[in-house]
């Protein structure tokens, strides 16, 4: 069994970067066994919200490199 997962790991990381991605969603997707529909809305809810905002240019988007220059720096001070 594990060669066989080591396998489809190895098969799976010679996929380009979009499907890896779609692959790991649905393979954390097929671990919830049940769905909180409270949550499920209330996160409709924040989606909505948030692009509102963007919508709205209340906020405004940062980089990815932006934001990993800030958490290193808050990492590395405290």
């Amino acid at each position: 069994m594990a060669q066989d997962i080591s396998e489809v790991l190895k098969q799976a990381m010679a996929l380009p970067s979009d499907a890896r991605a779609a692959l790991a969603g649905a393979l954390l997707e097929s671990l919830d066994e049940a769905v909180d529909e409270t949550a499920e809305a209330e996160w409709d809810r924040e989606i909505a919200r948030r692009i509102g905002e963007l919508d709205s240019g209340r906020v405004r988007t940062i980089s990815w490199a932006h934001s990993r220059r800030e958490i290193a720096a808050k990492l590395h001070a405290g």
